[in-house]
């Protein structure tokens, strides 16, 4: 039986921004399996993909070409039978990996010196770039030079199954009420993050307004600081920061009546699980990188000095993310919560 093979992106948001390519091959090939080639920490997303068959985790460190490892990885590829590619990173590192596994048709869009590599090749406007959800799911079409208007996005889908929910709430010990997700970290850097205060201060709203809602505060490791900023005004908070796996925190997200988030790639994932998603917008610009849900509301001042694609605040003020006040956070998250 012929397969798929999709190369994933080595960001959490954009795997699941990706999802709706998987919708379209699977709509154009439903005999046809999709795998995944992804990197470790990626993979649970992809796992959380109907249209998915099989996850392989890519064992390639990053930056490294790693010749030898690569021609191994492909003869072990091309045992599998593929009748295409999508490589969906645009370095010439993962789209060496198709071409070394013979597989015919490999597309892609035109990347990093891949002529050759890619020989189904897309291209983008530079000057009018796509959100990142078309942009992906254009690779299920022939590639033209003129691009179409853009028109309806699809919305990006996952799923988990309640067992799994129920076994991350069981581990974490976590009691009884309606979960209210916060994800106050940001992977790009801290001029995307709302201020561990105004978490704080909303964590105390919604404690006061719904005094059966847990505050389950997600991230990676690296956010564990700033949620301890949060749980030393509210104690009664719990701080999953680092201590669920992906696939945890993606259970515990789709259990959530609602989900305050930065700009993130956990942003992405309650969107695609179908939860209502208030997202704060400061440095980026929503535009590209919407959460693609009818239940997200999204929040960007777009003041004069935003988007600017920063890590880091360049005017020192980060006034984007500061003059967005805790109650106009409040104000979409209470009819969220209120149908909970």
């Amino acid at each position: 039986m012929l397969r798929t093979l999709v190369i994933s992106p080595n960001w959490i948001g954009d795997a699941v921004m990706a999802q709706p390519l998987l919708h379209r091959l699977r709509e154009r090939h439903p005999e046809r399996p999709i795998d995944v080639l992804a990197p470790g920490w990626v993979a649970p997303v992809w796992r959380a993909m109907r249209e998915v068959d099989t996850v392989i985790e890519s064992p390639f460190k990053h930056g490294a070409l790693q010749w030898k490892e690569r021609k191994a990885f492909a003869k072990m590829l091309r045992a599998r039978g593929y009748a295409d590619s999508y490589v969906l990173p645009n370095t010439l590192k993962f789209a060496l990996i198709p071409w070394l596994a013979g597989i015919k048709r490999r597309v892609g869009y035109k990347g990093e010196m891949r002529y050759g590599l890619v020989n189904v090749m897309h291209h983008d406007d530079k000057a009018a770039p796509r959100p990142m959800v078309p942009f992906y799911a254009a690779l299920a079409d022939a590639p033209v030079r003129q691009l179409p208007p853009a028109g309806k996005a699809l919305e990006p889908s996952m799923q988990v199954a309640p067992e799994q929910a129920d076994a991350a709430i069981a581990r974490l010990a976590l009691p009884a009420g309606a979960y209210v997700a916060f994800a106050p970290g940001a992977e790009f850097g801290p001029a995307k993050r709302w201020p561990a205060a105004y978490f704080a201060e909303l964590a105390q709203t919604i404690r006061a307004r719904r005094p059966d809602a847990q505050i389950l505060l997600m991230g990676s490791p690296k956010d564990r600081a700033v949620c301890d900023e949060i749980t030393a005004v509210v104690p009664q908070a719990h701080n999953l920061a680092g201590a669920t796996s992906l696939d945890e925190a993606i259970a515990l997200i789709s259990r959530a009546a609602a989900l305050v988030t930065n700009d993130s790639g956990l942003m992405h994932i309650g969107a695609a699980l179908g939860r209502p998603v208030v997202a704060i917008y400061g440095p980026t610009d929503p535009r590209h990188t919407p959460p693609h849900s009818a239940l997200a509301k999204v929040l960007w001042l777009h003041i004069e000095c935003s988007p600017c694609q920063q890590r880091e605040c360049p005017l020192g003020h980060q006034n984007c993310m500061k003059q967005i006040l805790p109650a106009d956070v409040w104000q979409p998250l209470q009819p969220m919560l209120a149908a909970a």
